[in-house]
């Protein structure tokens, strides 16, 4: 090939290059258009999509250091280094550590029953930025994600399992592997909503199991699993029971939202 002709293929390149990115912003200007960006959570005008606005974005409790090592639960003072809480003293979690993104304050309530009530699947992306950053540190340890999974009854009445959208988010944005098959619910669960600590780890007691295939899959390997909420514990707690049982080596949590009443009891 001649520098000449080299030269008119670069010149080409760019051209189609240039000419995609411009095909590119005129279609993303027709969508905003279309459907124009909105926060995902009060839906005031914004001027792009995936996003929330200033005043809900302040409104969230983003959960950081210092904070318990086990539980993830945010602590009143900086300890200087590696610390568990008092709760996980006293009851140790079944899990070796769990982290979450914010508190389970009214916006971070609301964008999570868009989610789980609502059909909104539209925040997924931002959620999953989020469970990225706020789990950077376990996920960096993860062999594969693992959603909650929801009994066949509420997942038919729902159509979805809200855990699934996330880790497949999550997955998508990390390269993570990302196994929705290994982990299964096998018996009806009453709803947790107004449940205790104790009545939410009767009510969990031989909900969940892992398959033959996952006894194999799992063995020996590091797992996250990923869930909307951490309320007391016991739903985490109770799928990592199993799975260490199956020859998991580590069972990590990682939730949106974690609920910081200090009357928690991890069993």
């Amino acid at each position: 090939m001649t520098v000449a002709n080299h030269r008119a293929l670069s010149a080409e390149s760019g051209l189609g290059g240039r000419l995609q990115a411009a095909l590119a912003f005129a279609v993303q200007r027709l969508a905003d258009v279309i459907v124009p960006p909105v926060c995902l959570a009060c839906r005031r005008p914004l001027g792009s999509h995936d996003s929330l606005c200033a005043g809900c974005w302040r409104a969230i409790s983003f959960i950081g250091p210092p904070l318990c090592e086990r539980t993830g639960l945010p602590l009143p003072y900086d300890p200087g280094g590696p610390t568990v809480c008092g709760a996980a003293l006293r009851n140790p979690p079944v899990y070796d550590r769990a982290r979450a993104v914010a508190r389970f304050d009214r916006v971070m309530r609301e964008l999570i029953h868009k989610l789980k009530y609502g059909d909104r699947h539209d925040a997924r992306r931002l959620f999953g930025r989020w469970l990225k950053g706020a789990g950077a540190e376990i996920l960096a340890d993860a062999d594969l994600l693992i959603p909650v999974p929801l009994n066949r009854w509420r997942l038919l009445q729902r159509r979805f399992n809200q855990a699934a959208i996330l880790a497949q988010e999550l997955s998508h944005q990390t390269g993570l592997p990302y196994d929705p098959l290994s982990l299964v619910r096998v018996r009806w669960t009453a709803s947790q909503v107004g449940l205790g600590s104790e009545e939410r780890r009767r009510n969990l007691a031989g909900a969940f199991a892992v398959t033959a295939g996952g006894h194999t899959a799992l063995r020996g390997r590091n797992v996250v699993l990923i869930d909307d909420v951490i309320t007391t514990g016991a739903t985490i707690s109770a799928c990592a029971r199993v799975l260490k049982r199956a020859g998991v080596r580590r069972v990590d949590a990682l939730a949106l939202a974690l609920v910081t009443d200090d009357s928690r009891i991890f069993p």
